[in-house]
This record gives C-alpha cells, sequence and structure tokens, in this order.
C-alpha cells in the first residue's frame, strides 16, 4: 500500500525532528539519528526524493550552522567544515539510496526482507562512512599528515560506533512502523465489523 501525501508529510515532519534533535549535539546523551534518518528517508519517502531529501540535507547544515554560532564559533573556520564537509551530500545520499532499494524488497517474507534490510543498511553506512570520514580526513586541516594507514585506522575505529547508532535508530523506528501498522489494521477491522 502506498503512504497518502499526508502520512509522507507526518514521517517527513518525524524525521525532520529526530534529526533536528540528535544533531544539535553529536557526542551527546542522544546520539545523531541523522544517518538513520536519512535511510529511512529514502525507505519510507523515496517517491519525494527531489523535495525530502534536500529539504532533510538543508536542515542538517542549519543545524550545523546554529550549533557552531552557538558556541560563538565562525561555521566556516571550523574544523569540522572543510572541503570534505561538502562530502556530505555524498554521504547521505548513500544512506537514502540504500533505503530507496530496501523498498524493492517489501514483497519478501518477513525474515528475508530484515537480512536484506540489514545488509542494505550496512553496506549504506559503509558507504555512508567512506564519504563522510574519508572527505574530512582527506582534506580538513586536522589530520597533518594524512597517511592511508591512518585513514584506514580511523575509518575503522568510527565505523562500528556509527553503524550501532544508525542500527539502534533504524530498529526503533522499525518496531514503531509494525506498532503502527497493527493498530490501523484493528481499526480497520473494528471498522468493518460495526459496518
Amino acid at each position: 500500500m502506498t503512504p497518502t501525501l499526508r502520512t509522507r508529510l507526518v514521517l517527513f515532519t518525524l524525521l525532520a525532528a529526530a534529526m533536528a534533535a540528535t544533531r544539535m549535539n553529536h557526542f551527546g546523551a542522544m546520539p545523531d539519528a541523522s544517518w538513520a534518518v536519512f535511510f529511512l528517508g529514502g525507505a519510507w519517502l523515496a517517491r519525494d526524493t527531489r523535495w525530502a531529501f534536500p529539504a532533510l540535507m538543508a536542515l542538517a547544515v542549519v543545524v550545523d550552522y546554529l550549533v557552531i554560532r552557538a558556541a560563538g564559533l565562525d561555521f566556516w573556520s571550523h574544523y569540522c567544515v572543510s572541503p570534505g564537509y561538502w562530502f556530505l551530500l555524498p554521504a547521505h545520499l548513500s544512506l537514502w539510496a540504500g533505503g530507496a532499494l530496501l523498498r524493492r524488497f517489501a514483497h519478501l517474507p518477513r525474515p528475508a526482507f530484515l537480512a536484506a534490510g540489514a545488509g542494505l543498511l550496512v553496506a549504506s553506512v559503509a558507504l555512508c562512512h567512506l564519504f563522510a570520514q574519508g572527505g574530512f580526513y582527506w582534506l580538513s586541516d586536522v589530520v597533518a599528515a594524512p597517511t592511508v594507514a591512518g585513514w584506514a585506522k580511523n575509518y575503522a575505529d568510527w565505523f562500528l560506533p556509527y553503524l550501532g547508532t544508525a542500527t539502534a535508530y533504524v530498529a526503533v523506528a522499525g518496531l514503531l512502523q509494525l506498532g503502527v501498522a497493527a493498530v490501523a489494521r484493528q481499526a480497520r477491522a473494528a471498522a468493518r465489523a460495526e459496518g
């Protein structure tokens, strides 16, 4: 069943709120949900990619800008905002594409669908991390003497924490989606029984 425009707008709003609320402090009590948001956005809003993806990208940049400025720092001279910052575009697009690809497996039995989803999430996070971490490592001034060995260690050090965070958020969203679908089925069944 294809979700209505209203449902897709609600989903977009929820994803945007989750990203804005958690991106404020990347390493705070609530880890940044951005990577899960882009993966779920691709899964839930693939038909709205033309407006939903750019809107979420713009929101990510605005939140980064506000957080950096609130700390009293200049956005363009912040250590996270290097030429590598632009690699967040293909990084987040990798997650979006993984989520959109997951829709092709929706017809599979639940165990096969979950396996496909897990594989796509791992692959999407790996590619996203390659762009995001690689862009920062190779193009920022923070790393004085970049080497392939240093890049590989940095990639490996951060991959599992980012994968774990994205997986946790996607799992919670999946459970919520199952719960909402169950409630909707019950409501439809009750309406049919009354009618």
